[in-house]
């Protein structure tokens, strides 16, 4: 087995360059949370490493007519920082703030936590629930994919060899517009979650919910993007029949596993409770 090369690229180019050229496997860091652990527990044995924490756009977080770039490898604990960002999206940044201890939030990033693609990540719902979409560059350009479809199964992604997320975009948020996320874990912090549900709504002048969107996580092989969820409150004030509806179209949404952190039939009552408990966050949030 050949040793592992460690490189670390100064631009975009030269980073899809050398994880297109690599003759085995090769792995991006971003914040390293899940890389290393993965190294360490000999769980993983890429023969190139390549770090990306160099290169400006990866790190950077901006804003343009009211839509967000954020770099990949930005760490959680600027991004909570960043009080435009977190009072625009607080779902998001709330989920992220979820992920491990402070230290650890000192280097995770929404690119790590979304392509390690763990069913349970906490940030993947609350971004699908936003609406947001990643910038992929590859040796063969740039392309744009919602954050839905970017994780394929447990530890699976859809990118392509010598593709890397560069930037998640959060778009321009509709007024009257909230977002949230909730979570269920067994002890009160630094847990993976059992059940994870994002929410984002609009309301129209008059209450009426005029768009939603609403992702379940740990409930399934990859988090979900529920449109029936989400019909439930659309047309609606969000009201105790909505609620119903909402609670019963999550539950039906879920294929979870049996395992020793809950069973299938807890954490599909859950993802109902929890997607109502979020809904009603967000709708307080889109009101204010």
């Amino acid at each position: 087995m050949s040793a592992l090369q460690y490189k670390a690229p100064t631009s975009v180019d030269e980073a899809a360059a050398l994880l297109a050229g690599a003759s085995g496997e090769a792995r991006v860091l971003a914040g390293g949370t899940d890389l290393l652990v993965q190294l360490r527990a000999a769980m993983i044995a890429p023969e190139l490493i390549v770090d990306v924490k160099h290169i400006p756009e990866l790190t950077s977080v901006s804003v343009e007519d009211g839509v967000y770039s954020i770099g990949a490898a930005a760490a959680s604990a600027e991004l909570h920082e960043n009080a435009d960002l977190f009072a625009m999206w607080p779902g998001v940044i709330e989920a992220m703030d979820l992920v491990g201890s402070t230290q650890i939030q000192g280097r995770a990033s929404l690119g790590g936590n979304l392509c390690n693609a763990s069913p349970a990540a906490d940030s993947v719902p609350a971004m699908i629930a936003a609406s947001a979409v990643c910038v992929i560059a590859g040796p063969n350009g740039t392309r744009e994919v919602p954050v839905e479809d970017v994780a394929t199964g447990p530890g699976q992604t859809s990118l392509a060899k010598g593709e890397f997320v560069v930037t998640i975009r959060l778009p321009k948020k509709a007024p009257r517009t909230g977002d949230a996320y909730l979570r269920f874990i067994p002890r009160t912090e630094m847990d993976i979650a059992v059940v994870g549900v994002g929410v984002c709504l609009t309301l129209d002048e008059g209450g009426v919910c005029t768009a939603a969107r609403v992702s379940l996580g740990a409930v399934a092989a990859r988090a979900l993007l529920v449109k029936d969820a989400a019909d439930a409150l659309i047309g609606t004030k969000c009201d105790d029949a909505a609620m119903a509806n909402l609670d019963a179209a999550a539950q039906a949404a879920c294929s979870p596993i049996n395992d020793k952190r809950g069973t299938i039939e807890f954490r599909t009552k859950v993802a109902g409770v929890l997607a109502r408990r979020a809904t009603a966050i967000a709708l307080e949030r889109a009101r204010s």
